[in-house]
């Protein structure tokens, strides 16, 4: 198949992703030095313009340099996400809600929210929920139950999906994150109990993985958005 270009002699990108797939390939920013992350997000754009370029998971030299390195597009910088995007958002389809059940999941929370923008998915974030004061879930009950699907972004014990799927008639993605203390592990208690729920229609992906829980939820919601 073709739509591979090749960068420099590090890099193959797969610039026919968006078409094949509906999700466009993502520059992840861990552990490449700065001028790569940029020229990568560049090549991106110059050869794929029916939607912005990203990046994930960017360092601070990057998140920092973004804005002078694009000059004439749109480049928005979520630095609690550690994101770059360049170039306008599409128009939003369908209506994702990001719960975190703490302060502390905004990171991931943030993640998923910039890349289901860039996707083309309204979304907006809901913090600090958590079943410790399940009275916080219920006063947002509302606006829960309308979203199209919703993400459950939860470290500690990995609760609230659960409850979440248990009132809401939407699909629900479930995000464990390695937040917490002792024998939560680095998120694997959080994503055991997710895996473990008794409550249908709860999907989970993996440790801190945001943006995997926005492309599952952009694929949902654009086929069932379908005209």
């Amino acid at each position: 198949m073709s739509g591979a270009v090749g960068v420099d002699g590090y890099a193959r990108l797969d610039v026919d992703r968006r078409t094949r797939t509906g999700v466009p390939e993502v520059v992840f920013g861990t552990g490449k030095p700065p001028e790569q992350t940029l020229r990568l997000l560049a090549e991106l754009r110059a050869h794929d313009r029916t939607g912005p370029a990203l990046a994930t998971r960017c360092p601070e030299a990057v998140l920092d340099a973004a804005a002078e390195a694009f000059p004439g597009e749109v480049v928005s910088v979520d630095r609690t996400a550690a994101t770059v995007t360049v170039g306008e958002p599409p128009p939003p389809t369908g209506q994702a809600l990001v719960l975190t059940a703490g302060t502390t999941d905004l990171p991931v929370a943030r993640e998923c929210l910039v890349t289901l923008t860039a996707l083309g998915v309204g979304a907006e974030v809901v913090a600090d929920i958590g079943v410790a004061g399940l009275h916080r879930l219920l006063a947002k009950l509302d606006d829960v139950r309308a979203a199209d699907c919703l993400v459950v972004v939860a470290g500690m014990d990995g609760a609230l999906p659960s409850v979440v799927a248990g009132l809401v008639a939407a699909p629900v993605v479930g995000v464990p994150t390695s937040v917490g203390y002792g024998v939560a592990a680095g998120g694997v208690a959080a994503a055991a109990t997710m895996l473990s729920s008794c409550s249908p229609g709860l999907a989970v992906v993996n440790i801190d993985n945001g943006f995997g829980a926005a492309v599952h939820v952009a694929k949902i919601l654009k086929v069932a958005c379908r005209d």
